[in-house]
């Protein structure tokens, strides 16, 4: 149980650390070529685990669609979101406008899912989780605030990795495919139209500074994607996806102490953002606690 809570804390700072290897990576090449990068060296661990455990068969090809709608969801436009946002907002910012991404799922899954309808306790961690969210992107200071492209970027993001777990449970619940086989499945896919659809003029400059490509290569795509996949699933096995949620929260203030830590300007008015969103995500994972375990 000990190692179970040390992965999941482990987890947590991973998650929270992306933000700062994005922002590496975005002063040197493109987004979507940091996408790319992310992709591909998450895609090789994985590959390489799935293969020697022969997890990967070719029956699965049946659910091609599935494993396209998933690349596309959980990978692809999900990480190209979190890249620009982080792009164009201090990581701080970007790591707490992340949070959004279970009041995202709740609200797929109470438009979608008809068998998970919100309590109270839900629609009020969603409105302070929204409040945390307008906090964050504080849209009263106009011109002189943070880049609202940045910030729909974010949000952008955390919806479609939001709507792949509603997917997920929609269509792919009942195929009981071993995740290992859905992670490897949908970032092989995600590499494959990536590599189809990018500009790789200039990807090579990345090179130049040996932080950011060992940020990117190992930080992003090794342990931000790879490994975080193969230590998410072992988490949900261990203590179940509710527990293993809490690494969200543990990635938000991660992601704000990196941002103090590199010089980053954080007020009061984060610091309630942040309380806020991590009470909202409370609120929504205790409900869902008492809907799984009634008395």
């Amino acid at each position: 149980m000990f190692r179970a809570y040390a992965a999941l804390v482990f987890l947590g700072v991973i998650w929270g650390s992306n933000f700062i290897f994005m922002k590496w990576a975005t002063v040197l090449i493109t987004p979507s070529q940091t996408v790319f990068l992310r992709v591909l060296f998450g895609f090789l661990p994985l590959a390489l685990i799935a293969w020697r455990s022969k997890v990967i068969t070719r029956e699965q090809l049946l659910y091609l669609p599935h494993f396209i709608a998933m690349s596309v969801l959980a990978t692809s436009f999900y990480y190209y979101g979190f890249v620009v946002g982080t792009l164009l907002l201090p990581t701080s910012i970007a790591g707490l406008l992340s949070g959004s991404i279970p009041i995202f799922t709740l609200l797929g899954a109470a438009l979608f899912l008809p068998e998970e309808r919100p309590t109270k306790q839900m629609v009020l961690g969603i409105v302070l989780g929204f409040a945390g969210i307008v906090l964050t992107a504080r849209p009263w200071q106009g011109d002189t605030g943070l880049s609202l492209t940045g910030v729909l970027w974010m949000l952008a993001g955390s919806l479609s990795i939001g709507a792949s777990f509603v997917y997920t449970r929609r269509f792919l619940s009942r195929l009981k495919l071993p995740p290992l086989a859905l992670a490897t499945w949908q970032t092989g896919i995600a590499v494959i139209t990536l590599s189809i659809l990018i500009d790789f003029e200039g990807i090579t400059d990345l090179a130049r500074d040996s932080q950011a490509l060992w940020g990117t290569v190992f930080g992003l795509g090794m342990l931000g994607t790879g490994t975080a996949f193969l230590i998410y699933y072992y988490i949900i096995e261990a203590l179940g996806s509710v527990r293993a949620a809490v690494a969200t929260y543990i990635a938000l203030v991660v992601a704000v102490v990196i941002g103090a830590i590199i010089g980053e300007n954080i007020t009061s008015l984060e610091v309630v953002a942040l309380l806020l969103i991590i009470g909202g995500v409370l609120l929504i994972q205790t409900s869902r606690i008492r809907q799984s375990n009634p008395i």
